[in-house]
């Protein structure tokens, strides 16, 4: 029999020539070192799984047999990878005995090695007489892994967009926003693949009709390989590596201390100062500023003023561009932005729109009027 590039064997390779040569850079990235040789890792994994669909549309396993059982399709490394992956980001290393995660993917690989492994005259036999349990043991395990790896994912992007708020002013230049949507992409292709897998329990769909789910995944990986690749470089800051406090305030009086009042006292200092200029002020640097040290500002903002310290701070460089634009009107406002200190157009957007309640465009033209 001869081989068949098809529309479909066409697809997936395509998506492969895409893949690949990101994987081999995300591997190589001196930057994120954990994070990104994760992710490569992650999408060497998927691309295995697309592997047989896209030779077996071509005729692979009908010319050479002996392909059976070639372990390259292991699906069950795809939950723990997708979670260890934004873990190393998020923390910059994985999670203490993360290894015990890629168990089951390692059994999988050696069932699927043993019987790689068979003679031939002996394959077909063992593949049909263990494919319904081994299909079911994967199905399951799936099913499993995704659902306890998008809560834990869930929970640990709360956990980190809220902590980085209140350690780092310029948290809009890390790309929380990519972390969400690759989370979000995920959990449609979770959903999708889990639904997949159980219809195909009950009532197999042969390899056309898990077609659209291998086009899915296939979708899914080239989105994660080229925008993994774009925030390679980003210098995500790590929850592990907080920095040192300033020392230790006295002891606060027997009511307890006024967040409100030191909320104000502190913010007023920090106006004056003119820290909120500084593109990258973090709390560490702001609570020295102001003698205290992270966990006091940290209340003051958040039980004193109720906002995070990046709201808190932006919001002082969103005041300072209004007062701008009334005596510079022919300034344009990104210029009027980064001088304040905002990274970026979106976030000053953003931290505008957040305090005054219109756009910074719309407030430039109501005072021309």
């Amino acid at each position: 029999m001869e081989l068949f590039f098809g529309w479909r064997s066409a697809v997936l390779l395509c998506a492969v020539l895409v893949i690949i040569p990101i994987t081999v850079a995300l591997a190589q990235s001196a930057l994120n070192r954990a994070a990104n040789r994760t992710l490569a890792l992650l999408l060497l994994v998927l691309v295995g799984v697309i592997t047989p669909w896209m030779i077996g549309f071509a005729g692979f396993y009908d010319q050479w047999p002996w392909l059976t059982f070639l372990p390259v399709a292991l699906p069950l490394f795809v939950p723990p990878l997708a979670y260890l992956y934004a873990h190393a980001l998020m923390h910059g290393r994985w999670p203490p005995r993360a290894r015990l995660a890629l168990v089951p993917g390692a059994v999988h690989f050696m069932v699927m090695f043993a019987g790689f492994c068979l003679p031939l005259a002996m394959k077909q036999d063992w593949a049909d007489a263990s494919a319904p349990w081994i299909n079911a043991a994967v199905a399951i395990g799936l099913v499993t892994g995704f659902i306890a790896a998008l809560g834990l994912l869930a929970r640990e992007f709360r956990r980190y967009a809220g902590w980085l708020g209140d350690q780092r002013s310029d948290d809009a230049r890390f790309a929380t926003r990519w972390l969400a949507r690759a989370i979000a992409a995920l959990g449609l292709l979770f959903a999708g693949w889990a639904g997949f897998e159980l219809v195909d329990l009950v009532h197999p769909l042969g390899y056309e009709g898990l077609m659209p789910l291998y086009c899915g995944i296939a979708a899914v990986t080239v989105f994660l390989a080229i925008e993994g690749w774009r925030h390679a470089a980003l210098p995500w800051p790590a929850m592990a590596q907080d920095a040192p406090d300033a020392p230790t305030p006295p002891t606060p009086p027997p009511g307890g201390h006024d967040w409100a009042a030191l909320g104000a006292r502190w913010q007023a200092e920090l106006r004056v100062a003119g820290v909120w200029r500084e593109s990258d002020l973090t709390l560490a640097r702001a609570a020295r500023l102001v003698g205290t040290n992270t966990s006091y500002l940290s209340r003051a903002c958040n039980e004193g003023l109720g906002v995070s310290f990046s709201t808190l701070v932006n919001r002082m460089r969103a005041e300072a561009v209004a007062e701008a634009m009334a005596v510079a009107p022919a300034v344009g406002l990104l210029d009027l932005a980064l001088a304040t200190g905002f990274a970026s157009k979106a976030s000053f957007n953003r931290a505008f729109a957040e305090r005054f309640g219109t756009s910074p465009s719309a407030w430039r033209r109501s005072l021309g009027s």
